[in-house]
């Protein structure tokens, strides 16, 4: 498996301890039909797959989030979610970079 495909995947660990820290509820609509697996950098962007990059969602929302005409409002309000919760984060510090 290549470096990369590695670091911006979701391990099942990091999976489950995103959607205890979400109440196991989309944060959007608060459905429980969610799952910890919604990049907030996109993993095609080079977006990680750890708890601070991550959100529990609902397929509907998880949708909206990628290719809806709102996905611009739905990325700022996860932003948002995350920075309540890590006060320190930093997109920059979140995007794969072969280097580190």
């Amino acid at each position: 498996m290549h470096r990369r495909t590695k670091e911006v995947a979701i391990p099942q660990k990091v999976r489950e301890a995103v959607e205890k820290r979400d109440n196991h509820r989309c944060i959007f609509c608060g459905s429980p039909n969610a799952r910890g697996e919604a990049h907030i950098i996109n993993r095609s962007q080079g977006g990680l797959g750890v708890e601070q990059n991550l959100v529990t969602v609902c397929p509907k929302c998880h949708f909206q989030m990628d290719n809806g005409q709102a996905s611009k409002l739905f990325k700022e309000k996860a932003v948002n979610y995350v920075k309540s919760i890590y006060k320190d984060w930093d997109e920059k510090d979140f995007i794969y970079n072969k280097w580190k």
